[in-house]
């Protein structure tokens, strides 16, 4: 599993499917957003649109 450096959705590529930046295998805090507009983690992180996230990434 990687994390996207910029967005820090969770894939299996080495180049994010949605915001084209690399992505790194060194990530932590593992995140599922179902509801962005309800939840206040989503709104802290900028997160739109539903689905597996990283807290941080490095």
């Amino acid at each position: 599993m990687r994390a996207c450096k910029n967005c820090h959705r969770i894939t299996e590529q080495e180049i994010c499917p949605v915001c084209k930046t690399p992505t790194s295998q060194y990530w932590s805090g593992y995140l599922c957003i179902i509801d962005p507009e309800k939840s206040e983690i989503a709104k802290r992180m900028d997160i739109k649109t539903p689905g597996q996230y990283a807290m941080k990434v490095r």
